[in-house]
């Protein structure tokens, strides 16, 4: 437990840090920044071995190219409910070769893993607002 809130604090902090930034090169909008730290936190989680890694991230980009286009056909439609089919059926689909790379237990754990880091963001996200909403009624005092 304790390992895993530093490693959620580590993570938000570099998060904070690059939404802090004011470079536009280092805020990239096709969030390149966060999927590496994304990869960041599921290689640490899962603890794979060289022969491990080698045959699950190949799977895994696979697997994000159909989420990322499953998410860029939502833009269009904004059928949520299709984004959500959708998105379980490629899960489904890939489980099984992610069972091929990785022990059972660690495949749910991917799984877990990318949950918990989708909230460390939005949770980042949401208290980033949070301190531009409270800057902004601070400097309308003044």
């Amino acid at each position: 437990m304790k390992k895993f809130l530093l490693t959620a604090v580590f993570i938000c902090s570099i998060v904070l840090s690059g939404f802090a930034q004011d470079n536009t090169e280092v805020q990239k909008a096709d969030g390149s920044r966060i999927e590496t730290l994304k990869i960041a936190y599921i290689t640490q989680k899962l603890n794979l071995t060289t022969e491990e890694a080698e045959k699950f991230w190949p799977v895994y980009n696979k697997y994000m190219e159909e989420i990322r286009g499953a998410r860029q056909s939502y833009q269009s439609d904004k059928d949520e409910l299709k984004l959500e089919e959708t998105t379980l059926n490629i899960r489904k689909k890939y489980s099984t070769d992610f069972n091929k790379a990785l022990s059972p237990s660690k495949v749910n754990l991917f799984f877990r893993s990318e949950k918990e880091f989708g909230s460390i963001v939005q949770k980042t996200l949401n208290e980033r607002r949070q301190q531009r909403v409270q800057q902004r009624r601070q400097l309308l005092r003044q």
